[in-house]
């Protein structure tokens, strides 16, 4: 017999949660295999929740427990996110990219004032580094050295405030600060 509850739940959430598991396994196959075993611990658990306002985090709670759980079994060690949506909350569909790409201007704002500058006028403005040579007394080859030192500290800044967590094709899928900084909207 078909549980009503059980249903509607893998209706409403099944899709949301293989996507999930997908992003941290990077394997179709295992993620549905995952997914299958979160919806048996819902299924002999359910009935175990006390606060059915709490569905949702509740079974991501149980998604992220069971992600952990394969990579123990598999001694990989995998930091997984503690970023969920709280219970009513939707995931957002907002890829990790598109969020850290927003506190970009942010974080440049640190960066000392020429290479500020010349990643401002480049990368924000449009201005060629031939352009920014020249309105910066300084040589070709000496613009395009600022330009690339200035991301390569955008880059540091990021990584000394922030883990992050990337798929097998080096796309950042999640992020989580790991110290006081200004990246995601948070300050301190």
């Amino acid at each position: 017999m078909v549980n009503p509850q059980l249903e509607h739940i893998w209706k409403e959430f099944s899709a949301r949660l293989k996507s999930y598991i997908a992003g941290r396994v990077n394997d179709d196959m295992l993620a549905e295999d995952l997914l299958q075993e979160v919806f048996l611990k819902i299924h002999k658990n359910l009935e175990n929740l006390k606060d059915a306002g709490k569905l949702q985090s509740w079974i991501y709670q149980i998604t992220r427990n069971t992600i952990t759980d394969h990579y123990r079994q598999r001694r990989i060690h995998h930091e997984l996110s503690e970023d969920l949506p709280d219970a009513g909350e939707e995931a957002s569909s907002e890829s990790a990219e598109q969020r850290l790409a927003r506190s970009l201007k942010g974080m440049v704002k640190l960066l000392p004032s020429p290479y500020r500058e010349a990643l401002w006028l480049t990368d924000y403005r449009g201005m060629t580094q031939v352009e920014l040579a020249k309105k910066s007394g300084i040589s070709v080859s000496g613009a395009k050295s600022r330009v690339q030192r200035a991301r390569a500290m955008l880059k540091d800044l990021f990584f000394q405030c922030c883990h992050f967590e990337f798929d097998r094709r080096g796309t950042v899928i999640d992020y989580h600060p790991i110290s006081c900084c200004r990246c995601a909207e948070r300050q301190c």
